[in-house]
This record gives structure tokens, C-alpha cells and sequence, in this order.
């Protein structure tokens, strides 16, 4: 089977890019060939057999162009091997935890329940001041969101190397008898 997989992604400063290049290495550290895009780069998904989309989160929303390639996909992503992801909360303990159990754009969720992903992840996020504009800037400072790199690379790798086993499981074609 000819397996080509898409790590697609949208993000406002750069963090979840980073994480979907990440999951990328992995992917093609396990041998399989893939190509990490932004999502407004992405023009057709006919090469790909897997699709790995992700997104920044800021008041539980995922960005707006990844919304747009959710919904515009749609029918496309149903016939694909899907996983979703989030990043965005920063600070210390479980992510879903800090985002009160969310997992999934509310708004998005009939939409992620056709696709039927294999499953959706939220990672921690990072936060850098230097980054913000001033009204992102007076936000943070207001809700006192914790401030830095909060992503965990050993569960964004463990995360993509369980997607890679259960590709190349699926991947594997019988031997036949003769």
C-alpha cells in the first residue's frame, strides 16, 4: 500500500507549528512518507491516505482557517485516517484538566464526529509575551495566564508514534497462500 501522510496545522505564533513539525519527524523517523503544511497551503488531499490536523486554541476556538479546512474537507477527511489535535493551555498539570475537560471546539464537534478521528489530543501550549500585540498582551496580564513553553515533547512524540504503529499496522497486507 502506498501510504502518504499530511500533518497539517494552523497557528497565530508559531507553537503549534512546531508541534505538527514535530509530529512530522516522527512520522518519517517511523518510515513514512509525509509532508507537514499549513492548512491555507494545503490545495488537495487526493495524494494523502492519512491526514493529522491541528490547531492553536484561544478561548476554546481553534483558529479560523483551520475551521474553514475542517468544514471544507469534511467529505474528504471521512474517507482518511484523521487525528485532531489542539494546543494552546500553558501552565503546569494536565492540559485537558486546565481547559476544564475541553477537548474540541464545541462549534466543530458534529463535524469531527462524521469524520470519526481516531482520536483528539490536546497538547500544552506556549506563551511568549514578545510575541503578543498589546491587546494580547493586556488579556494575558488580565486572566494571569501562565507565561512560557509548557509543550511536553515526550507525549507530542509518544502521541505520534502510536499514529505511525497503527499506520503501518493497517498498512501491512496479508501474505497470500498459495
Amino acid at each position: 500500500m502506498n501510504m502518504q501522510v499530511l500533518v497539517t496545522y494552523a497557528t497565530e505564533h508559531g507553537a503549534t507549528a512546531e508541534i505538527a513539525e514535530n509530529i512530522g519527524e516522527v512520522l518519517r523517523q517511523a518510515g513514512l512518507p509525509t509532508d507537514v503544511v499549513p492548512v491555507e497551503q494545503v490545495r488537495d488531499l487526493m495524494p494523502y491516505t492519512a491526514v493529522i490536523l491541528g490547531s492553536a486554541v484561544y478561548i476554546g476556538k481553534w483558529r479560523k482557517e483551520a475551521v474553514k479546512f475542517l468544514e471544507a474537507n469534511e467529505q474528504e477527511l471521512a474517507r482518511r485516517d484523521v487525528w485532531l489535535f489542539s494546543s494552546g493551555p500553558t501552565g503546569e498539570g494536565d492540559p485537558v484538566e486546565l481547559m476544564q475537560g475541553w477537548r474540541f471546539p464545541t462549534a466543530q464537534q458534529s463535524i469531527a464526529d462524521r469524520i470519526q478521528p481516531h482520536d483528539i489530543a490536546v497538547f500544552h501550549g506556549a506563551l511568549y509575551m514578545d510575541k503578543l500585540n498589546f491587546l494580547e498582551k493586556w488579556i494575558i496580564k488580565n486572566v494571569k495566564a501562565p507565561v512560557g513553553d509548557f509543550r511536553d515533547w515526550d507525549d507530542i512524540s509518544a502521541w505520534a508514534m502510536t499514529i505511525a504503529a497503527e499506520l503501518k499496522e493497517t498498512a501491512v497486507v496479508p501474505e497470500t497462500q498459495l
